[in-house]
């Protein structure tokens, strides 16, 4: 039996219509993701603000956003901040770089010997797993106060992220792939360049991603326990006058600046990448 059905008035479809008024409203996913943010950044400020104001804590430590806010504008215009700010950026960039040249060839190297990697993957795990912070003074002393004490230590958290990524990243090439290459009478070097290379290309870059952050945290610790200059012996001086307020406007810059570290190599990261599908990435 058939039903009637109602023709669409002057060949336009309801639905159409609705259609396009929601696709008007719709919000970018990265414009709510953006609004979320700032949402959990005020909620943040203001549950800091209630604190400073009803005194939670002991009053010298919770100091509010306005005090933070005002040493901050202090640090930024004076003649103190950015010299040490590069110096600690500098040394972490240091750090980077010669964990990333040394770990990487280190790490791809073991990832195609199974047997060299077998046997030192203890040493490997066990050096990893010691607290290398502990090693800062060692650095000092054999270094003085000087940049390289804080580039050694940044080098040694940060090479053994590398060694371990790139060897992850060898073991995610296809064996298929390898083997055909090999069959072909493909060079090792050939096979290197053009399977095993493009297959841990993520993870080496994750590794960077995650060890400049380390290199980060290492230099900053140097620098607390002693160092000329730098972002770490300014929070070290504040801390030890109680000028909390400096102390949290100077961890607030860090905290700034390891977030555009992450976005801004999460950002060359899907660059370098782009030639993956989105769904390998």
């Amino acid at each position: 039996m058939l039903e009637k059905v109602d023709a669409p008035v002057a060949g336009v479809l309801p639905q159409d219509e609705d259609l396009a008024s929601a696709q008007g409203w719709r919000v970018p996913p990265w414009l709510r993701v953006l609004l979320m943010q700032c949402g959990v950044l005020l909620a943040a400020l203001a549950l800091w603000q209630l604190a400073a104001s009803m005194g939670w804590g002991v009053k010298v430590v919770v100091q509010s956003p306005e005090s933070v806010a005002k040493a901050l504008v202090t640090l930024a215009t004076g003649d103190d901040l950015w010299p040490n700010y590069w110096a600690t950026l500098k040394a972490t960039l240091v750090g980077l770089f010669i964990a990333v040249v040394i770990g990487t060839p280190i790490g791809l190297t073991l990832g195609l010997m199974p047997t060299a990697q077998r046997v030192v993957a203890p040493f490997l795990s066990a050096l990893n797993a010691m607290p290398r912070i502990a090693l800062a003074p060692v650095f000092i002393v054999v270094f003085g106060i000087t940049m390289a004490a804080k580039v050694a230590l940044a080098v040694s958290l940060v090479m053994f992220i590398m060694i371990l990524n790139a060897i992850a990243g060898v073991a995610a090439a296809d064996p298929e792939a390898v083997r055909m290459m090999t069959a072909m009478g493909a060079s090792r070097a050939q096979t290197l360049r053009m399977v095993v290379l493009p297959a841990a290309m993520p993870s080496i870059l994750t590794g960077v991603r995650l060890g400049l952050i380390y290199s980060l945290l290492g230099v900053i610790a140097s620098e607390l326990i002693a160092s000329a200059d730098g972002l770490g012996q300014m929070i070290a001086r504040s801390a030890g006058v109680f000028d909390l307020a400096t102390v949290y406007a100077a961890l607030l810059l860090l905290m700034v600046t390891a977030a555009v570290f992450n976005t801004a190599s999460e950002i060359i990261e899907r660059w370098l990448l782009r030639w993956q599908a989105p769904t390998a990435r």
